[in-house]
């Protein structure tokens, strides 16, 4: 191969295999090579190990009890680990996908997000209802069923935080960026994983953080699964911390949160801390900034020749992906079209699909009514106002309490370092394991279960709001807030002109999140159970979570209709509009 450079004479490029030039790379590994690959090496025997117990047979007929001996938690906390993990790759998989089909069609944009405000806004107890039916017929005989089930309802609670998250950074993509891919001519899939991917890649992966998070807090639900009046139980520290509470052993319920503790901080420094720190390098700014995150983790594979060479070796892999896009055509079109401009295949489609979906309420009612009358949509209508009056005042707190941490936070990679396990802690742990504390703290206050049950769906919502505001506050260019301190703009002309245009994007995703993550989380917080005591708040979770826990199917279809409804028009009359304002108004 000839390369020409200025008037030179061509110079003769010899390409050696890269098998042949891998010995001398390999001479030049230190203890850090070894280091890694020994590393690796043990996390895949550890998850050739533990993925072993998910494929031992199973028989439906038979219950399945929890060992609560604390030898086994190691064991639990692993297959729990490999559980989150399996549920947050399905995630990323779903987000890349259903957000790119939503923010690049303006068709499947009308139907692909109110389905996504519904998705969030229906329990994972509603989801697992009907799902673990289906997992154990989909393998019968086997516990991989259940594995299946319990990681589709981690994956539930996971989802759809990022891919609003992940839309809204398509919607919004800079103005820059989206001309740069054009006059480049990249296609279709260069834009998205060159241009897209890296502008939204700040947003992703504090969401990712905070939707792992979100599937600690229903841990314990999703291990612990009743079919049928049968109770069956995964291996698990969600599932161990749910029996320790149930027999009542405050002991057994300190080494699961001691273990989950660890996890929670272990995952934080070996995975999540990496993950933040190297996302730095895809902010959007004019100049470096003068302090940056740092990670240990991500330091000593920076220094391994690991990397690289399996960059090598995956390059052929990446040009075949490259290759295989071009089939998708070129980006001859900016993201951002007229959507107020209607054809007739928009009319078609929106007739269809609005006809879909009143057949299918047409059935639902007359499924109700056969059984129960639609009378029973009174009861979780009226109750759906007290869980809502508890979301309105936990995300008004939220925003007033976690907004200014956030932005202390995300401006300052020194605190970042230091506040992050402990925020990752709070934010990851579940709030169940806290319900002996609670049921003692309210029978010696006297605090009304109706009063603390919005405490403990803050436990669960709130840091969705925190999160956000962390990574808008990170992703605001280094430049401007040099520029506002030069021109000496501080105070509240700083939060105006600065602060609330650079994190309101971030902080609308945050709140939908927060606000669709409290009515999930009011199913086990308006039920507290600990022992022989449960105390029960007046609301539409406690609602649904009786006619779960009794099979009541068409008052449990009736609460979750509810509640749907209740998201959705919230999500419709405030967090749409405010939406459509970080689009037009507040985008870089």
């Amino acid at each position: 191969m000839s390369i020409r450079t200025d008037n030179k004479p061509a110079e003769t490029v010899e390409r050696t295999p890269l098998v042949a030039r891998l010995p001398g790379r390999l001479s030049r590994f230190s203890w850090v090579d070894a280091a890694v690959a020994a590393a690796v090496l043990v996390l895949l025997y550890v998850v050739l190990r533990v993925g072993h117990g998910t494929t031992v047979a199973f028989n439906t007929h038979q219950n399945v009890k929890v060992d609560t001996d604390p030898t086994q938690l190691p064991y639990d906390a692993a297959r729990s680990l490999l559980r989150m993990f399996a549920a947050l790759a399905a995630s990323i998989v779903f987000t890349f996908g259903y957000a790119y089909a939503a923010a690049k069609s303006r068709r499947l944009e009308r139907i692909l997000i109110p389905a996504l405000d519904i998705l969030q806004s229906v329990p994972v107890l509603g989801f697992l209802t009907v799902a673990v039916t289906g997992f154990i017929a989909l393998f019968p005989g086997s516990l991989l069923g259940l594995e299946c089930a319990s990681i589709f309802a981690i994956f539930t609670s996971q989802a759809w935080n990022m891919t609003f998250g992940f839309y809204y950074s398509l919607t919004s993509l800079p103005r820059e960026l989206d001309e740069l891919s054009r006059s480049f001519g990249f296609t279709r899939w260069m834009r998205f994983w060159k241009v897209e991917v890296p502008a939204g890649t700040i947003g992703l992966v504090w969401n990712g953080m905070m939707s792992f998070g979100g599937g600690w807090f229903f841990l314990v639900a999703s291990e612990a699964i009743s079919v049928n009046n049968q109770q069956y139980a995964l291996p698990g520290v969600g599932s161990y911390a749910g029996a320790a509470i149930t027999d009542g052993d405050l002991g057994k319920v300190g080494w699961a949160i001691l273990t989950m503790a660890v996890m929670v901080i272990g995952v934080n420094f070996l995975f999540w801390r990496p993950l933040t720190a190297w996302a730095e390098k895809f902010k959007n700014e004019q100049s470096e900034a003068g302090e940056i995150q740092r990670s240990a983790v991500l330091d000593l594979l920076r220094r391994s020749h690991w990397p690289q060479v399996l960059g090598r070796l995956l390059r052929p892999v990446g040009r075949a992906l490259s290759t295989a896009g071009r089939v998708l055509g070129r980006d001859d079109r900016p993201l951002v079209v007229d959507r107020t401009r209607q054809r007739t295949g928009d009319i078609a489609f929106t007739l269809v699909a609005g006809g879909l979906i009143l057949w299918g309420l047409i059935d639902l009612g007359h499924y109700l009514h056969d059984r129960t009358g639609l009378g029973v949509f009174g009861e979780p209508l009226l109750l759906g106002l007290a869980t809502l009056a508890r979301v309105v005042v936990l995300v008004a707190l939220a925003t007033v309490v976690w907004v200014p941490i956030g932005v202390k936070i995300g401006f300052s990679p020194r605190l970042t370092r230091i506040a992050q396990p402990v925020v990752q802690v709070l934010a990851s742990f579940p709030a169940n394991f806290l319900f002996p504390l609670a049921v003692w703290f309210f029978l010696r206050t006297g605090l009304s279960i109706d009063l603390g049950g919005t405490l403990l769906m803050a436990l669960g919502a709130q840091w969705y709001i925190l999160f956000n505001t962390i990574a808008g506050a990170m992703a605001i260019p280094s430049d401007l807030r040099e520029a506002m301190d030069d021109l000496g703009v501080s105070g509240l002309q700083r939060w105006r002109r600065l602060i609330i245009p650079g994190i309101f994007p971030s902080y609308v995703t945050g709140g939908i999140t927060a606000s669709g993550g409290a009515w999930n989380a009011s199913i086990v917080s308006e039920v507290v159970t600990f022992g022989g005591t449960t105390l029960t708040a007046t609301g539409l979770g406690a609602y649904i979570a009786k006619a779960t826990a009794s099979g009541d199917y068409p008052h449990l279809l009736a609460g979750v209709a509810v509640m749907s409804l209740y998201v959705v028009g919230l999500n419709r009359l405030l967090w749409r509009r405010l939406y459509r304002l970080a689009e037009t108004r507040y985008s870089l």
